[in-house]
């Protein structure tokens, strides 16, 4: 049986990506970053959805290019439907259909946080089903219990501010720069991560839910007694720095950490996975690893590359679905808010 060769294409946010698999392994996975963001501070949608317009057609060349692939060579191809900025969506997806259309070939849009969702099946060692699921990045903060392939329970998310973009606007408080992430996690390797003890939200609450906004302003508060406002606020220069970034960042995986053994424990599940752009926090997986390891549990996270954005898992979850037959309308549209069903 000739392997099922699908073009993937990941356009939700500031990410560009584009991939291709054979047969659900990576032949290629470009990604492009738009770094005209960071001068902002944050993603800005309109310039998020020229930058997707202009790099879509050199990513997919490229893509298709390094996995030494004709567009008439191509099985199929999938996009991200939702959710993330609509604007960013539509580039991707109409792309992707309109090659679909030209080419006679199938279709399938795919739900970004599925995509994240199946993410650690890139790995060496995929996870087993069935498995829990922790799912953080800028966007999004979830559990979810994948009993097998295509069938999943949300079991809990976050109420306001995902971890990811609490990151980031605690970073921005701070004058780090965007992305946040990244610049805490590597400041708070010299901090203290007891020196200030902000709020856990939600941490001793029955739910599975999570809340990340009181920490976020817990930070303010904390800022703005020390002069924030009046011109002297903490910076990148400033020796209490590290103390700050260390704190935060302890009191958001300390919540993530908690919330997922407990979910892990009730399940019954021999297998947790870590997925999203905040996966790649060192603290967190290692907090998380630790107390996956005491419970006797395997954890396991994607590479780097397939924790951020990334046209691989979009090509991955595209190939499971065609694999089942699974096929998307033409018509299909991008929905911002789509949730995971």
């Amino acid at each position: 049986m000739q392997a099922m060769i699908v073009l993937g294409i990941e356009t939700s946010c500031d990410e560009t990506s584009v991939a291709v698999l054979r047969q659900g392994s990576v032949a290629s996975n470009l990604i492009s970053s738009q770094l005209v963001h960071r001068e902002f501070g944050g993603v800005v949608p309109e310039l998020a959805s020229r930058a997707h317009q202009r790099l879509i057609i050199p990513v997919v060349r490229s893509a298709l290019r390094e996995a030494g692939v004709t567009l008439r060579e191509l099985d199929g191809i999938a996009a991200t439907q939702g959710p993330g900025l609509v604007g960013a969506l539509l580039v991707g997806l109409n792309f992707g259909k309109s090659l679909a259309y030209a080419l006679e070939k199938p279709f399938v849009g795919v739900n970004h946080m599925e995509g994240h969702l199946y993410s650690p099946f890139l790995s060496e060692e995929p996870p087993t089903f069935p498995f829990l699921s922790l799912i953080v990045s800028g966007g999004h903060t979830m559990l979810t219990h994948v009993r097998a392939p295509g069938q999943h329970q949300l079991l809990g998310e976050t109420r306001d501010d995902a971890a990811g973009e609490a990151f980031d606007k605690v970073a921005k408080m701070l004058g780090l720069g965007y992305p946040g992430g990244p610049i805490i996690d590597r400041l708070a390797a010299s901090g203290n991560p007891g020196a200030i003890r902000f709020p856990r939200g939600l941490l001793h609450e029955p739910t599975l839910d999570f809340s990340f906004s009181g920490v976020k302003t817990a930070v303010l508060y904390y800022l703005r007694q020390r002069g924030w406002g009046s011109g002297q606020h903490v910076g990148p220069g400033d020796a209490h720095l590290a103390d700050v970034c260390a704190s935060f960042q302890a009191a958001v995986v300390d919540v993530l950490v908690e919330k997922t053994i407990r979910a892990a424990r009730t399940l019954g599940v021999k297998c947790v996975t870590l997925a999203g752009g905040v996966a790649a926090n060192s603290m967190l997986r290692q907090h998380l690893r630790q107390e996956c390891q005491a419970d006797g549990r395997r954890l396991i996270w994607p590479p780097l590359q397939y924790c951020m954005d990334n046209g691989a898992m979009i090509a991955y979850v595209g190939w499971m679905k065609m694999e089942d037959g699974m096929r998307s309308p033409l018509g299909l549209p991008a929905v911002a808010n789509l949730r995971l069903s």
